[in-house]
């Protein structure tokens, strides 16, 4: 016959519950994760911070360690972590992704516009009738004579002006088709 548990004394006899122990070294990295989690918001620009969902108190303290620098900064991102316990990171974690991979994509565009920038300039018509094809809002007229000028540019050792408006435009069709 299984005694009666006494006042103060944890019932081990219930099955329903289980206990789950962590390790004090789970949590001090659980701990960390969230202080770079909140490292990483300070570094977002507002437009891009008004995207991840977070607390308005959270929200605050990410606004007031911007302005901080260095070790009142350290101690700012240390009590972000903590706020950040108080609320699953999940939602927090995949907005702050998504926000960064729409980053690295468009830097990526960009490196690619810069390249075929380089290859019109070089290449000319045999480099632009590829892009027209894949493009055909560009306006080749225009491009031919963006090129053109930048090739004595080039040539004549002056400022790329017609180099740099080369890129201007294809980014500017470019993107707003992609968009």
């Amino acid at each position: 016959m299984a005694r009666k548990p006494r006042k103060n004394e944890i019932d081990w006899t219930d099955e329903d519950e289980e206990i789950i122990w962590v390790s004090k070294s789970e949590i001090k990295r659980d701990a960390e994760q969230l202080k770079k989690l909140g490292a990483s918001l300070i570094e977002l620009n507002a437009v891009n911070l008004e995207k991840i969902p977070l607390d308005e108190n959270i929200r605050e303290a990410i606004k007031l360690a911007q302005k901080l620098r260095l070790e009142a900064r350290r101690r700012q991102v240390q009590y972000i972590g903590k706020l950040l316990r108080n609320v699953d990171p999940e939602p927090i974690q995949e907005a702050l992704d998504k926000v960064e991979n729409r980053h690295n994509q468009q830097q990526a565009l960009l490196h690619k516009l810069e390249q075929v920038r380089d290859q019109l300039v070089e290449q000319a018509d045999n480099a632009l009738n590829p892009l027209i094809e894949e493009y055909p809002n560009l306006d080749r007229q225009h491009l031919r004579n963006l090129i053109r000028g930048a090739q004595k540019e080039k040539a004549g050792n002056k400022p790329p002006k017609n180099y740099r408006e080369i890129f201007q435009y294809l980014k500017s069709v470019i993107i707003e088709q992609q968009g």
